[in-house]
C-alpha cells in the first residue's frame, strides 16, 4: 500500500521537482514565494494529469499471463500455490 501511495506521490510531485531543478539551473532562490506563485496552478494541473494517465494505464493495460497461482481447495484437497 505504501508503495502505490509513494508511485502517485511521486508522478505528482514530479513537475515540482523539475520546475524547482528549472529555479535552481536558472539561479533563482528556490523558496521566494513570488518564483511559485505563477506557475503552481499549472504544475499541480500537470501532476494530476500525469497520476489519471498512469491510472488509466495501470487499469486497461494488459495483465501477464503467467504468475503466481494462490494456494486453493479443489475437491476437498488443497493444492499449494505456485509460480506459473
Amino acid at each position: 500500500m505504501i508503495r502505490a501511495v509513494a508511485d502517485v506521490a511521486f508522478l505528482f510531485l514530479s513537475p515540482f521537482l523539475l520546475y524547482a531543478v528549472f529555479l535552481a539551473l536558472r539561479r533563482r532562490h528556490l523558496l521566494m514565494i513570488e518564483n511559485w506563485s505563477g506557475p503552481s496552478v499549472w504544475l499541480a494541473i500537470a501532476g494530476l494529469l500525469l497520476v489519471i494517465a498512469s491510472l488509466l494505464y495501470s487499469g486497461l493495460a494488459p495483465r501477464p499471463q503467467s504468475g503466481f497461482e494462490p494456494t486453493r481447495i479443489e475437491n476437498g484437497r488443497i493444492v499449494p500455490g505456485h509460480f506459473e
